[in-house]
């Protein structure tokens, strides 16, 4: 454009840069009305074309069909030299139009073919090609189901030749693959796909339109990790914009077929108000037949309870409908539409599409979309102690027969067994009440739960309906509390207990009246009651080391130190664990001596008395070791690993665990073990444990432990370089973060994937998730964290060329900064901002930026003003401020500000940023024309730069450009030709 209101040629280019959606939509009709207020012919018609744009894919194609007959007509009625920059754009809106129109069933056929014809006779007018011509007639086919006609307009599309107006690299073979798919030619169309997306798409609707392309043909063609990949990458692009609403569809349908019914869910729930503002009735209809595929398919699985979340629109009012009733209510939906399209077009083709559509079976077997979700869970359920799979160490299942939780871990995850049938052949079929006991009892004291779960079955069909004698009654209802403990009811084996106490009162049998006391006490102190029940376990402790034996004295010591430990009265629990070690030396059970023995690594971990408590861990799993118990010597495994400070060791430990865990201990160990791969840096390793462990927390319904995992394999992937799973994870892991309350989690976790988001090119992504962080840390105890993600976003902004943009966010960062102190962050972000100040051609602004970050480097004290930083900085904040001013036409200035920045650089060993200030002085010198001066710096420098430094062929061009201007045209030729600058100056 090379006329009007320059203020509003402004805006139109802030506007042009702006993403597509309703922002930009509301932007472009702003201006428009400014503009045509304004008269200017050319701006008006630069604007409308530019909506054309907007509105396509920003999803409100209808309005594109008014912008693009005003600029046709304009064109048409009045042409003027403006108009030929935009020829090659109005051409290419053509088939814009075609689609848009072909997409409205109120719109009659003739209208599309007029455009058609038209579209024809310019590209041959104007000597283009009619590929792109036939492409779209073939669409027009293919769309109507008129099978020849289709194929034949396909014949030409990809016979004639390409040229500028063609569709690009991606957009036309997802064209051909569509067809040769719909004509059965699965693996034709996998194969012209491959080296499509092995070349470099560029285009607004690439690569995620050839992958959406892509997902059935890859599933036919049983390559499923491609289909997979496609889904994942293609919909992450997708999900975005209004105007992808039916690709959108296409990947809810990608779902059913993979039996990803709860995917399918999840995405049909985020989209579903753009129903009330779909960008078409072919992509209503398309997303609403998808999505009805999901929930009947969940309705008819046995999900008929789900709900689905909508909004009110309009008289319509906000409710959570039922899977079934929404899948009739949007299969109507559809088809009403498929019915309008059939009316129009003469055909049956669109209803025919829509019918199968809704009835569509999976391709095959499950194909799990993520790793984490290769296992299917049970509805969730918390554990007693969630921080036990939280971001904090983890420390082995809690230890001891009465199933106690130590602070930090969940207890033991077992669940009752149902009846054996048949009998085990060591349970005599002859076994009294008493030997059935005693032998649940044995397997108790020994920590053997399923086979104790057995006789306690066995004992349940033999004896249940029984009437029992006052003592086996009271053993029975102690087990029958055991059962409970095992399946983490504590309330309901607290009432059991109390009543096996009163049994033995009853009986009497003091002796094990106290140690079920003891027992009591303990399942009180771990349900928040130590009031009551501490001096239970006092009481039964002085009694029983007075009374009892040396076995009971010792298992009661240690069920003081289980309670005490509980409490984190941690140098009690021990006191507690080394008289439960006296007593134990002489009762001769190996099974409670080990049992202490790991109680006391625990508590001496707790009390970081690390030697001690290595010492305790190895003694415990050689006792493990020798008695056999898997799970105990996982424990030990566990809790030796965390007394050890070289990562590899620890894996070592924890590979032993994994050997022998199950449940809950396998948790812990791969947890472990996966930090520990982190801090060795073997991500691969760390992404593998992690995996599992999410996996784990997915069959034992740790719902908080997953959130915190994932958020760690987010991270695991991140060093991997696996960024899309990376993003996949984190996003997961923040929802579910935000929906447990951990908000300062979540948000540390969005900065994670602000990190990926922008790995992946994802920038506007990124900039959300920062500009959300900036907003959650906007409180007086958070200013560091906010001054940071404010600069970040200021970085991502600049990279993107939204200088001004990004000069509001480096401003902010450093007045955050200010409010607390941090003069030299604070000088930086102010050079920041006047760096984007002066690329955004604002140069006094750029200057006053300058002058608050030299305000800020006033502040330090006089013994920080010769450090390498502060010199560094204030020598940066220089040549900022000398390039704002050569901006400012004041070069003179800009010479003085940087006069002695190279020495003061040299002096803390900076030369390549001495050298770019001495280039910078070399240019203002000779924009002096102070030849002789700039011929002698700039050679300096050209001398002094390494070679293949971006910079040097600038140094050696203004080197030339002074030799010339000094008469000396033979040596700047001959740099010119040294340097291939013979196109340049």
């Amino acid at each position: 454009m090379t006329s009007g209101n320059d203020e509003l040629r402004a805006a139109y280019q802030r506007v042009a840069q702006m993403p597509f959606g309703a922002g930009q939509i509301a932007a472009v009709e702003q201006l428009v009305r400014q503009v045509d207020a304004g008269g200017d012919q050319e701006l008006a018609f630069a604007v409308r074309m530019l909506g054309t744009n907007a509105y396509t894919y920003g999803g409100e194609p209808a309005k594109s069909f008014v912008t693009f007959s005003w600029c046709l007509a304009d064109y048409d009625r009045n042409p003027q030299p403006y108009h030929q920059q935009f020829v090659h754009t109005l051409l290419w809106h053509f088939k814009h139009m075609v689609n848009a129109l072909l997409d409205f069933p109120e719109v009659p056929l003739e209208r599309t073919y007029a455009v058609l014809d038209d579209m024809e006779r310019r590209y041959r007018e104007g000597g283009h090609s009619l590929q792109a011509v036939y492409k779209y007639r073939h669409l027009v086919a293919r769309h109507r189901g008129i099978e020849e006609e289709s194929e034949e307009w396909y014949r030409k599309w990809t016979t004639a030749p390409r040229d500028e107006l063609s569709d690009c690299a991606g957009c036309d073979p997802s064209g051909r693959v569509r067809h040769l798919v719909a004509t059965g030619q699965v693996e034709a169309a996998v194969v012209l796909a491959e080296p499509v997306l092995a070349g470099q798409l560029t285009c607004n609707e690439q690569p995620q339109g050839i992958l959406t392309s892509l997902l059935v043909p890859y599933l036919r063609a049983g390559r499923r990790e491609q289909a997979r990949d496609a889904h994942r990458q293609a919909y992450r692009r997708l999900r975005g914009n209004l105007a992808d609403l039916g690709s959108i569809g296409e990947h809810v349908e990608f779902c059913a077929l993979t039996g990803n019914d709860s995917r399918g869910l999840e995405i049909v729930e985020r989209h579903l108000d753009w129903l009330d503002r779909a960008p078409s009735p072919a992509a209503a209809m398309s997303f609403a037949a998808a999505a009805a595929l999901v929930l009947r398919r969940l309705d008819r699985g046995g999900h008929g309870r789900l709900t689905v979340h909508r909004r009110g629109h309009g008289d319509r009012e906000a409710a959570d409908l039922p899977v079934g009733v929404l899948a009739d209510e949007l299969a109507r939906l559809a088809t009403g539409i498929a019915d309008r399209f059939d009316e129009r077009n003469g055909t049956a083709s669109q209803s025919t599409w829509i019918a199968a559509r809704l009835v569509a079976e999976p391709i095959g077997e499950h194909l799990p979309l993520s790793a984490t979700a290769r296992r299917r869970s049970e509805p969730a359920r918390s554990t007693t102690d969630p921080a036990a799979v939280g971001p904090a160490a983890v420390g082995p299942a809690a230890v001891g027969p009465e199933g106690g939780a130590r602070s930090g871990t969940s207890s033991p995850v077992v669940a009752p067994a149902a009846p054996p049938v048949p009998i085990p052949d060591d349970i005599p079929a002859t076994a009294t009440v008493a030997e059935l006991l005693d032998l649940a009892d044995q397997h108790w004291n020994t920590e053997r739960y399923e086979h104790l779960q057995v006789v306690l079955a066995v004992f349940e069909q033999r004896f249940g309906a029984t009437d029992l004698a006052v003592r086996d009654e009271a053993r029975w209802v102690e087990f029958q509390a055991v059962r409970q403990v095992l399946a983490q009811d504590r309330t309901a084996a607290i009432a059991l207990v109390r009543r096996a106490v009163q049994l033995y009162r009853d009986a009497p049998d003091p002796g094990r009246e106290w140690v079920v006391t003891g027992r009591l006490g303990v399942l009180l102190c771990q349900t928040d009651q130590e009031a009551e029940g501490l001096p239970l376990v006092e009481a039964a402790v002085a009694y029983l080391a007075e009374q009892g034996s040396r076995a009971e004295a010792a298992a009661m010591h240690d069920r003081s130190a289980m309670a005490l430990a509980g409490l984190q009265r941690w140098a009690e629990a021990l006191d507690a664990v080394d008289r439960a070690a006296e007593a134990a030396a002489e009762a001769d059970d190996p099974y409670l001596s080990a049992r202490i023995v790991l109680r006391r690594a625990i508590c001496l971990q707790a009390l970081e008395r690390y030697p001690e408590a290595r010492e305790a861990a190895n003694r415990a799993r050689e006792d493990y070791r020798a008695l056999g118990m898997a799970e105990r010597l996982a424990a030990a495994c566990i809790c030796h690993a965390q007394t050890l400070d070289d990562p590899a060791e620890v894996r070592d430990a924890l590979d032993e665990a994994l050997t022998v865990a199950t449940g809950e201990g396998a948790l812990h160990a791969r947890i472990g073990r996966a930090r520990a791969s982190v801090a060795l840096r073997r991500p691969d390793d760390a992404v593998e444990d992690f995996v599992e462990a999410v996996a784990l927390c997915a069959e034992q319904g740790v719902v908080e432990g997953s959130a915190f995992l994932r958020f760690e394999l987010a991270n695991a992937y991140r060093l991997a370089g696996r960024m899309l799973d990376a993003a996949e994870v984190a996003e997961e892991a923040v929802l579910e973060l935000d929906r447990l309350g951990h908000q300062g989690d979540a948000d540390r976790c969005r900065h994670l994937l602000a990190d990926v988001y922008r790995e992946l090119g994802e920038g506007q992504l990124a900039l959300s998730l920062l500009d959300q962080l900036a907003e959650n840390l906007d409180g007086p105890d958070n200013l560091a964290s906010r001054a940071q993600v404010l600069e970040e976003a200021g970085e991502l902004l600049y990279a993107q060329d939204r200088d001004g943009l990004a000069a509001q966010r480096f401003g902010s960062a450093a007045v955050a900064y200010g409010l607390i102190g941090l003069a030299l962050d604070e000088s930086r972000a102010r050079r920041r901002e006047a760096d984007a100040r002066h690329w955004a051609g604002e140069p006094e602004a750029a200057l006053a930026a300058v002058d608050r970050a030299e305000a800020a480097l006033a502040t330090l004290p006089a013994e920080a003003v010769e450090e390498p930083a502060t010199i560094w900085e204030s020598s940066m904040v220089a040549d900022c401020a000398a390039r704002a001013l050569v901006a400012s036409e004041r070069p003179e200035e800009a010479l003085r500000r940087i006069e002695d920045v190279p020495r003061r650089l040299r002096s803390i060993e900076a030369f390549g940023e001495a050298l770019q200030v001495e280039l910078l002085a070399g240019e203002v010198l000779l924009r002096l024309d102070r030849l002789v001066e700039a011929e002698r710096m700039l050679r300096t420098t050209l001398a002094g730069l390494p070679t293949g430094s971006g910079v040097v062929r600038r140094a050696a061009w203004l080197l030339a450009e002074a030799l010339g201007r000094l008469g000396r045209t033979g040596e700047a030729e001959e740099l010119r030709r040294e340097h291939d600058l013979e196109t340049e100056g």
